[in-house]
């Protein structure tokens, strides 16, 4: 991941129809987010944004790549849910803004949808929980 110089500010110009968005920078490259949502990455000069599938399918068709990384570990590139914008979009901000806000939703979305997901981890607390309260009532009864 590696962004040039202004290549951040290019983005928030080209997007700045669809209103404020905060970008971080991180492992050379940046996320894009909107109120505390991430829905873009800046990686090798390159604009790539959240998509479900119907409108990953719509980027493809219109030649964007998707945003892939590789594992070290074993050598496996994996494609995330994340698509370049269109080269139509690249210059134009009425475009650009548009699916901006497309992608916002989508990650709006993915993101209220995890939280209404119960974490494993509290599920099987939750499990040992019960199992533990259960167990000195057994040995009660075993006492009689």
């Amino acid at each position: 991941m590696v962004l040039s110089p202004g290549f951040s500010d290019y983005v928030e110009e080209l997007i700045a129809g669809f209103g404020k968005v905060e970008i971080r920078r991180m492992f050379g490259g940046a996320g894009v987010y909107r109120n505390g949502v991430g829905f873009g990455i800046l990686d090798d000069d390159t604009f790539f944004i959240k998509a479900d599938a119907a409108l990953g399918a719509e980027l493809k068709k219109q030649g964007s790549k998707p945003w892939s990384y590789s594992v070290k570990k074993d050598g496996t590139v994996r494609d995330i849910a994340y698509w370049s914008l269109p080269a139509t979009a690249a210059d134009d901000g009425d475009e650009a803004s548009a699916l901006a806000r497309r992608s916002f939703e989508v990650a709006r979305k993915a993101d209220a949808a995890k939280a209404k997901k119960p974490k494993k981890a509290a599920a099987k607390k939750t499990a040992a929980k019960k199992a533990l309260a259960k167990k000195p009532a057994a040995k009660a009864k075993r006492k009689k």
